[in-house]
């Protein structure tokens, strides 16, 4: 009996998707993508180890400058300083928030402080100092209180236009609700609600208790603000009756909707 013919065997064979009989010619197809995949996989991981370096272990983009703003009583060195800024170390790994943290903490001057890097070696420090609005005398010196009533600082000489504070609390009228702290904020919240023309002329403010806020203007005219709820409506009352009055020398804007002048 004859054997099968060419064609026969060549219908018995597997076919490839390319209609050759035999072979399974996807073997060297697929290499080809697998080792196109390690070559980028290789690259990706030898660029990722060139940025760590960059930002770890090169000089390139160490911290090598401390660059301050907005100081005003300050002086830039005292910030840097109170900063310790960890210079020579990578500029990535710098703790922002530590560093401001230790301003604030040092310098109670300083009413915050924005900490940023800008590369590829700077650390900015960029500062808003407290403004007096008040003083307390102690002595020969004089205690800086700002507009949130924080006591910040205690400087030999008074500086200009910032009027005294006097707690003159009666003891009936203390509380624990009304601890100095707060009554120093009350204070504060006073001076800051007056209007222009009048806090350049308020030599002091005199606090005996919560709702007995006084102000001494220049001349020796006296004002009674009361507590210091309802400050914008006492402001504006006040600066109508010196207008309206301008010869009295006592004001009474505790009730703002009936204020009162009066001549001594």
């Amino acid at each position: 009996m004859a054997g099968p013919t060419t064609a026969e065997q060549d219908a018995r064979q597997p076919r490839s998707q390319s209609g050759r009989p035999g072979g399974d010619e996807q073997g060297p197809a697929r290499r080809v993508p697998l080792r196109r995949l390690i070559v980028v996989l290789a690259a990706v991981a030898v660029l990722f180890g060139l940025v760590l370096w960059l930002l770890y272990g090169s000089s390139w983009l160490t911290l090598t400058r401390v660059k301050v703003t907005g100081t005003g009583v300050l002086t830039p060195r005292q910030v840097s300083d109170a900063a310790r800024a960890p210079v020579g170390s990578p500029l990535v790994s710098l703790d922002t928030g530590a560093v401001g943290a230790r301003v604030e903490r040092t310098l109670p001057r300083v009413d915050s402080v924005d900490v940023s890097r800008s590369w590829p070696h700077t650390v900015e420090l960029k500062v808003v100092e407290r403004k007096p609005v008040l003083l307390m005398k102690k002595g020969a010196e004089f205690t800086e209180v700002d507009v949130k009533g924080v006591r910040f600082d205690t400087v030999h000489k008074a500086p200009a236009g910032v009027p005294l504070l006097e707690l003159a609390i009666d003891p009936k009228a203390a509380s624990p609700r009304f601890p100095v702290a707060r009554l120093l904020r009350e204070a504060a919240a006073v001076r800051g609600v007056l209007p222009a023309e009048v806090a350049r002329g308020t030599r002091s403010l005199e606090v005996r208790s919560y709702d007995s806020v006084s102000l001494e203007l220049s001349g020796g005219r006296t004002v009674m603000w009361g507590s210091g709820e309802d400050g914008a409506a006492k402001a504006r009352a006040l600066s109508a009756l010196l207008k309206a009055v301008p010869k009295a020398d006592h004001f009474d804007v505790s009730a703002p909707s009936a204020p009162a002048a009066s001549v001594s």
